[in-house]
């Protein structure tokens, strides 16, 4: 493992680096991740997709693509199904965007599953467990774990029904999350494929007004929305850097020396999240018979 001294932008970028904007032809990458969608379907042998849509730009994209793709698909399969899922935590601030999304991803179907009470009996039974232990995590410790049992219950649910339904589940991980481990571990971090992988979050929306979304959309500032002690805080508040210097760094640009230590300690921190869990021993490897 590197450290802040050592790591250089260069290795970051060798895996994380994205092509630049400008290059970018929008109806072929259109085209690309469609395809790429359903090829992966074909392979696994499944003929249903499976996405939260959270009124974000990352599963409004995601899931416009998977739309496309199983329209595509529908000739040869009919019973081929995009489900969009709704996932709210009771009342979701932002509900209108959510369904504003639905609107324009059109999918074959919408399933609403609210998680709170799921989220509040695991959280619950967890602090009341380390509370006969003696112990009280601070609140706002408190609601930041909770924000990661929901993602996580979150992906529990997805699951659950891709299982039911012959289906893969789709994440919305794109390169600026993803080199910034800007999602939650074995929670929104977990699925199956990828199609906005090798996109930055600029790109991301770029790629969603060339599917048609108008700016109320493509524009809208990025949450997670998982703390209910600051609900709706916006993911650079989060991260402590624009995602502009994120996106300019993965395209190879140059950025202010701060906004790179930035970088390097963030990925560094989250590394464990990109990583396969280390193991005691590697391989087995059977000595040769004489």
């Amino acid at each position: 493992m590197s450290d802040n001294t050592t790591l250089t932008a260069a290795d970051i970028l060798r895996e994380w680096a994205v092509q630049p904007t400008e290059e970018r032809n929008w109806q072929q990458e259109i085209d690309t991740r469609v395809a790429f969608l359903q090829q992966t379907l074909r392979n696994a042998g499944r003929n249903h997709l499976v996405l939260g849509i959270s009124g974000g730009v990352d599963s409004l994209v995601a899931g416009r693509l998977c739309q496309l793709a199983i329209e595509g698909l529908k000739a040869d399969d009919p019973d081929a199904t995009f489900i969009a899922v709704r996932l709210p935590y009771g009342t979701q601030a932002d509900e209108s965007d959510a369904r504003a999304s639905i609107s324009f991803i059109r999918p074959d179907r919408t399933d609403t599953v609210d998680i709170r009470p799921a989220v509040d009996a695991l959280h619950g039974a967890v602090i009341g467990a380390a509370e006969d232990s003696g112990q009280r995590p601070a609140e706002a410790s408190l609601d930041f774990e909770r924000g990661n049992v929901k993602a996580r219950v979150r992906m529990t649910v997805q699951y659950e029904i891709a299982a039911l339904n012959n289906g893969l589940v789709v994440g919305t991980d794109h390169n600026a999350e993803a080199v910034t481990g800007f999602f939650t571990k074995w929670g929104d971090g977990a699925c199956d494929l990828l199609p906005l992988r090798g996109l930055n979050k600029r790109q991301v929306r770029l790629l969603a007004k060339a599917l048609g979304a108008g700016p109320e959309l493509y524009k809208k500032p990025a949450t997670a929305d998982l703390e209910d002690l600051r609900p709706q805080r916006c993911d650079e508040e989060a991260l402590g850097m624009p995602y502009d210097v994120i996106d300019d760094f993965l395209e190879g640009k140059d950025i202010a020396d701060d906004d790179l230590r930035r970088i390097k300690a963030q990925y560094l921190r989250t590394e464990h999240k990109r990583a396969d869990p280390p193991a005691a021993m590697g391989p087995f490897v059977a000595a040769p018979s004489n």
